[in-house]
């Protein structure tokens, strides 16, 4: 084939598809299903909005309808319930998209039939999430806000769907875990938390004293938070260390209160031990110079 040729042809292709697109009736069809299909989009855009609004002043009215129930588990509920929403809406808005660019909903249905194994195989692991969010959900094994490891992640777990779970840990990374491999599940937030402090004194101090010390101390510091559901109890002489004695106080506390208390507890045995004048062993580094002549 010529070089004329080609080029001839392609000048013919093109003035066919000129003539195609500038018949009135099609451009204005296509004008028309591009608005339609604007249209679909912005309702159901404007849909999700309504929506999330309307569940947020639902559960935000949870007193107003006696709706007994904790704050993380309604915010939990209020999350799952808009993402299911959201999914929803643009299903509903894809079929008339479908149907407007000229796609048959009946004839995907049908194909449904033939590729269905395949779809199936390729939906598993959707299928799977959404199946163990629901088992999560209804089961309450987290909630949003509790503080949580979820094989081998930990953190806060901020927002919580059907399909996927997203906790931030302490550095401040977003994890974003399928709930389909979630297998084990560890909650740091439900009953009481431990407080621990070990505290050490020289073996030259009175042990006793220490401890009434130490018991005098906690008193006081039952009564300066409200983060303290028992104790501190002083259990007493736990270890001997190579230079001193280890003293061990623990409390029950508020889930997620326990690293504050600790810190509360360390900072004020400190302090009265420094007024009782008990020593806390350190490190010391003695250096002998034999170069340094006897006066």
């Amino acid at each position: 084939m010529s070089y004329k040729q080609v080029t001839a042809d392609l000048v013919e292709s093109f003035k066919k598809t000129i003539d195609v697109y500038a018949d009135p009736e099609k451009i204005s069809k296509i004008i028309s299903g591009a608005f339609k299909i604007i249209l679909i989009l912005v309702i159901a855009k404007l849909a999700i909005k309504f929506s999330v609004v309307m569940i947020d002043k639902f559960f935000d009215s949870k007193d107003k309808l006696k709706l007994k129930l904790e704050e993380k588990r309604i915010s939990t509920l209020k999350s799952v319930l808009k993402s299911i929403t959201i999914y929803t809406i643009y299903f509903m808005a894809f079929m008339p998209i479908l149907d407007t660019i000229g796609i048959d909903i009946r004839t995907l249905i049908a194909a449904a039939g033939i590729g269905g194994l395949a779809i199936g195989f390729g939906a598993q692991n959707l299928v799977r999430d959404v199946i163990t969010g629901f088992f999560i959900l209804f089961e309450n094994q987290f909630t949003v806000g509790d503080y949580v490891e979820l094989d081998e992640k930990s953190g806060i777990v901020e927002e919580m769907t059907l399909r996927v779970t997203k906790i931030r840990d302490f550095n401040g990374d977003l994890h974003i875990i399928p709930n389909g491999n979630i297998t084990k599940v560890t909650n740091r937030c439900r009953g009481s938390m431990r407080a621990k402090v070990d505290i050490s004194i020289a073996y030259e101090e009175d042990i006793q004293n220490a401890i009434n010390v130490l018991n005098k101390a906690s008193k006081d510091i039952l009564k300066e938070t409200n983060d303290i559901v028992e104790g501190p109890i002083v259990l007493g002489v736990t270890n001997f260390g190579a230079s001193d004695i280890v003293i061990t106080i623990i409390a029950k506390v508020k889930p997620m209160t326990q690293w504050a208390v600790e810190r509360l507890m360390r900072q004020r045995f400190k302090e009265a031990f420094d007024r009782e004048g008990i020593e806390i062993p350190y490190s010391k580094m003695v250096i002998y110079n034999q170069n340094i002549q006897k006066s």
